[in-house]
């Protein structure tokens, strides 16, 4: 494991003393997802993914901590993204990990596709995972019921089987959420032939990874390789809702796994929960941007905007379901008073 700071010093101000810092955390999921929802459907990815950095920065400088972004976006010159490395936060308050994407599913939103949502998570300091500049990793979601059952490198039959006899339930009645990518094509032939249902994926995993852990979901088990980043954020939900994430990193290039080797990764390694975010103090939030299984997407009347959001931390099992009505101001896309 290869964390991207020391943790944090004996005597600073502890984050389980922040029981209310999510709620904070999910005014700027909030302020990301309103920004772009406004620009849904006009086909310009960089558009919404500049719209949602500009307005989820303002509110997390204004949120009691000191963190340094882990899992972001861009280098350090490309202002102004939320890059790995950056220190965010009110400069008081907790010392923390962050994970930001402030919209997963730019491409989602821009050609008004569903399952959009802007996520945030942060746990204590030194307990995220640095993959450096590894954006790929090959996945594994399973809820609670499964872990033991399914194993990251037996063959795809092998755990369909495996979940459909622990489900008791019929190999036709498995789903298996994947990003529709190439190079899925043949485990997406590999799973249609054992008899199970598929439900592909657009853009971005993190929601399938969030389906498969929830016990009323369809989706029993997320697999294929995705980005690095949202396996992280994925492991921060899976703190909090139980199930497990196993993962390895997939270099792209071999310069990509000469640079991950000369930082002490290991790129065999099978990678847990607990190696992709350490211990039970972990906070998530999302907002949902465009519609889908799991979050309703912003709706707007004249003058109020009304947003669905999940918010969960790890150590106390709490889950929550927000819905959030907003009054608009004619001169800003953001809500006032919140």
């Amino acid at each position: 494991m290869s964390p991207v700071t020391a943790a944090a010093p004996e005597g600073t101000h502890a984050l389980d003393d922040d029981r209310v810092l999510v709620f904070d955390l999910l005014r700027a999921t909030e302020a990301a997802a309103l920004a772009t929802a406004r620009l849904l459907g006009r086909g310009n990815d960089d558009e919404v993914d500049a719209a949602a950095v500009d307005a989820m920065r303002p509110v997390l400088g204004t949120v009691p901590m000191r963190a340094v972004v882990v899992v972001g976006e861009g280098e350090n010159d490309d202002s102004p993204m939320l890059y790995p490395g950056e220190h965010v936060g009110s400069g008081h308050g907790p010392l923390v990990d962050l994970a930001v994407d402030p919209i997963d599913g730019a491409g989602l939103t821009a050609r008004s596709l569903p399952n959009a949502m802007s996520v945030i998570a942060v746990a204590d300091r030194g307990a995220m995972f640095d993959a450096g500049h590894v954006l790929y990793m090959d996945k594994l979601v399973i809820g609670p019921d499964l872990v033991g059952t399914v194993e990251f490198d037996a063959p795809i039959e092998d755990n369909l089987a495996a979940i459909a006899r622990e489900r008791s339930v019929g190999l036709g009645e498995v789903t298996v959420a994947l990003l529709d990518r190439p190079r899925h094509t043949e485990l997406i032939g590999r799973i249609r032939a054992a008899g199970a249902r598929i439900k592909i994926l657009l853009d971005g995993d993190l929601v399938g990874a969030l389906m498969a852990v929830q016990s009323d979901s369809e989706v029993d088990l997320l697999i294929g390789t995705g980005g690095t980043p949202e396996g992280i954020i994925a492991a921060c939900a899976v703190q909090c809702l139980g199930g497990a994430i196993y993962g390895r990193l997939a270099p792209r290039t071999e310069t990509e796994a000469r640079q991950a080797r000369d930082a002490g990764l290991v790129l065999d390694r099978v990678l847990s929960t607990d190696d992709l975010v350490r211990g039970d103090n972990v906070y998530f939030a999302a907002t949902g941007v465009t519609g889908g299984e799991l979050l309703r997407g912003v709706r707007f009347s004249a003058d109020t905007a009304v947003t669905s959001s999940l918010v969960m931390r790890s150590r106390t099992g709490a889950v929550r379901t927000i819905e959030t009505r907003h009054r608009l101001s004619t001169s800003t896309l953001f809500p006032t008073g919140s």
